[in-house]
């Protein structure tokens, strides 16, 4: 079948009547229909709906229908009249198997992942351009914007660090004493804590902490000044939102973060010591020695060098889902939820990679 001629509202009415006529006339047996369009002179958007009802009339008959011959700005149009009507008009629908569907899910997702991964890229040589220009000019770094940043990451999530750390010590050493004991190995239980807490969790856990507690308050924040159009009254007065939003935020975090690890640790160690000493009947002098021998300076660096990253990444994905939000409420519950789990994901596959490359170093 071939549609010619000039598809616009002024013939609507003369072509329902056609399209219908023929429609009508078509055999009961058909179960598939092309229709040419490159014969079209004209075509707008009424038009383009006769095609798109047709298409479903036809469609809920169990005919296949394909449209052919259009391009340009013409097969937008129909493209776009279909997608507004639930229906896609230039190609019939795939049918596609469950392992189809999967897969082009699986695809979509890895596209997805990796135009974040390009995204997050992209933000990082922005705020790193933004720093190098504040070494240049330091008066331009808001002291006033850092100072409290400090105070509302570090100081202001002193308790909550403080306490988990303290409860993981307490399990951590109650768990591996339970163990150790068996095999008369009671005493290494120190070494265990201290190592455990030094390297990885005492770091991990204040990193995760952060990302749910200072990584959401940043994209809540920068996501409400977009939706209030804060930041565009910003951009307005030619001061640029990296500089006065994120640099602050970030260099906050990257000073907060090893202070708040360094305290996590310290908390750590009097929990699972405070364990040890109540539940082993370690004496306390014994515990201090055996401590000082686990916890050498070696295990303390480890841990605090993973500290700047994690809260440069955490700081990086705050700020920049902040950023992206698209001006509703919605969009900053979402984008908030979305940078906490992004913060983690990110903090715990860093974390893996230290662990590798200290491992082939011999650290």
């Amino acid at each position: 079948m071939v549609a010619a001629g000039a598809w616009t509202v002024d013939h609507a009415v003369w072509l329902d009547r056609q399209v219908q006529q023929r429609l009508g006339a078509l055999p009961a047996s058909i179960r598939r229909l092309t229709v040419r369009l490159d014969g079209l002179d004209q075509l707008d958007a009424a038009g383009a709906w006769l095609l798109e009802r047709s298409a479903r009339q036809l469609r809920a008959a169990g005919v296949e229908v394909a449209f052919r011959g259009l391009s340009g700005p013409r097969a937008r149009l129909v493209e776009r009249v279909g997608e507004a009507a639930g229906e896609t008009l230039l190609a019939p629908p795939v049918r596609r198997t469950w392992l189809g569907r999967e897969l082009e899910r699986l695809g979509a997702t890895t596209v997805a992942m990796i135009g974040e991964a390009l995204a997050l890229l992209a933000f990082l040589g922005a705020i790193v351009t933004t720093l190098l220009g504040t070494l240049v000019r330091p008066w331009r770094l808001r002291l006033t914007s850092f100072s409290a940043h400090v105070v509302q990451t570090g100081v202001e999530a002193l308790p909550i660090v403080g306490l988990l750390s303290f409860l993981i010590g307490m399990v951590l050493a109650f768990q591996g004493a339970s163990e150790l004991t068996r095999f008369g190995a009671d005493i290494f239980t120190v070494n265990l804590l201290a190592i455990s807490i030094l390297r990885e969790i005492g770091v991990l856990m204040t990193a995760i902490i952060v990302a749910g507690r200072s990584g959401s308050a940043f994209t809540a924040q920068i996501g409400t000044m977009v939706v209030n159009e804060e930041v565009d009254a910003l951009r307005t007065l030619g001061l640029d939102p990296m500089e006065v939003l994120v640099l602050p935020r970030v260099l906050a975090l990257v000073v907060a973060l090893p202070l708040l690890a360094f305290f996590a640790n310290v908390m750590g160690l009097l929990g699972g010591g405070l364990m040890i000493v109540l539940v082993l009947d370690i004496p306390l002098t014994l515990f201090l020695e055996q401590l000082r021998t686990a916890a050498t300076p070696m295990q303390l660096f480890v841990g605090l060098v993973k500290a700047p990253v994690f809260a440069f990444v955490i700081a990086m994905v705050g700020c920049r889902n902040g950023l992206r939000v698209q001006g509703d409420a919605a969009s900053v519950g979402r984008l908030t939820t979305q940078a906490v789990v992004t913060s983690i994901f990110l903090v715990i596959v860093i974390d893996a990679a230290f662990s590798i490359l200290f491992n082939v170093l011999g650290i």
